[in-house]
């Protein structure tokens, strides 16, 4: 697929960017105000999934996503979306109900603690990326660290599976965002895969933690 056709289909999705970018600008205004002590303290929970190495969803079978390093406005909108079921996980929705649990504030303090106090920095990408990385980058950054304002997730060090199975959603449309739905629509499964691999390959990234602090 050509980059051309890709970028004419984000085109078509401009209003709903405009959009998202302000609810973007509202989410990063909460997570700045976050107490990351209070935080962990509330994240005892996620350590149970987030916390194993290895840990696999079961149906669909994929990594459970890496959340530490993650940007803490990102976490703020996924887990607002979860909690009002405009975002569903999997058949028994377990980060539907375990977002339901919390409060506003909870969530904004668990992005604090789980974003750290200093955020990834981008040292420019590792090698030769593929052709299609070049429209993620708008958002993504070439080297998966997301561009501040943008509300996107930083996707270094991310495990290709989950990266794969969340553009398979977009492709869907199990999971919603205009912008992703329109530029996922159009993407070849060579693309999907490249993209993936490329990203989870890029360091620093974002990393898994278990409960006594140890990382993996």
């Amino acid at each position: 697929m050509s980059l051309k056709m890709v970028r004419s289909g984000l085109w078509a999705s401009l209003v709903a960017a405009l959009a998202l970018s302000t609810l973007a600008s509202v989410a990063s205004a909460q997570a700045a105000a976050g107490d990351a002590v209070r935080g962990a303290k509330l994240a005892y929970t996620c350590y149970g999934c987030h916390g194993i190495p290895d840990y696999r969803n079961t149906y669909p079978t994929y990594h459970v996503p890496k959340i530490f390093g993650q940007r803490a406005d990102y976490i703020v909108a996924a887990l607002g979306e979860y909690k009002s079921g405009t975002r569903k996980h999997g058949r028994n929705g377990t980060m539907n109900a375990q977002a339901g649990s919390l409060s506003d504030k909870d969530i904004v303090d668990m992005a604090a603690f789980f974003a750290g106090a200093t955020p990834l920095k981008s040292d420019g990408p590792t090698g030769n990326p593929p052709a299609i990385v070049a429209t993620c980058a708008a958002c993504h950054g070439a080297d998966g660290v997301a561009i501040a304002g943008t509300g996107a997730p930083n996707l270094a060090g991310q495990h290709a599976d989950y990266l794969v199975n969340s553009l398979h959603g977009y492709q869907k449309g199990t999971r919603q965002n205009a912008i992703m739905q329109g530029f996922a629509g159009q993407l070849k499964e060579e693309d999907v895969q490249a993209a993936a691999k490329w990203f989870a390959a890029q360091s620093p990234g974002l990393w898994a933690q278990k409960a006594n602090g140890a990382k993996y």
